[in-house]
C-alpha cells in the first residue's frame, strides 16, 4: 500500500479543508460523499474502501468551539 509523506498529507488536508469551505455548509456532505466515491474508484478495492470508512469513523473527535469560530 502506498502512503503519503507527512508533508503531502498536511498539504492535502489543507486543500481538502479549503474545498469543503468552498462547497459551503449546504453542500459539504454532498462534496465529501462525491470526493470519497471518486477516491474509492481510484483505489478500486471495495474491502480497502470499507476499511477506510471504518477508520475515518474511529475516534472521530467532536468539533471544538474554537473550530466553529474559524
Amino acid at each position: 500500500m502506498n502512503t503519503l509523506s507527512l508533508e503531502a498529507r498536511d498539504r492535502l488536508y489543507a486543500e481538502c479543508a479549503r474545498a469543503i469551505s468552498e462547497a459551503g455548509t449546504e453542500r459539504e456532505s454532498l462534496f465529501l460523499a462525491r470526493l470519497a466515491l471518486l477516491l474509492f474508484e481510484q483505489l478500486g478495492d471495495e474491502a480497502r474502501c470499507r476499511a477506510a470508512l471504518a477508520e475515518a469513523l474511529r475516534d472521530l473527535p467532536t468539533p471544538s468551539l474554537s473550530a466553529a469560530a474559524a
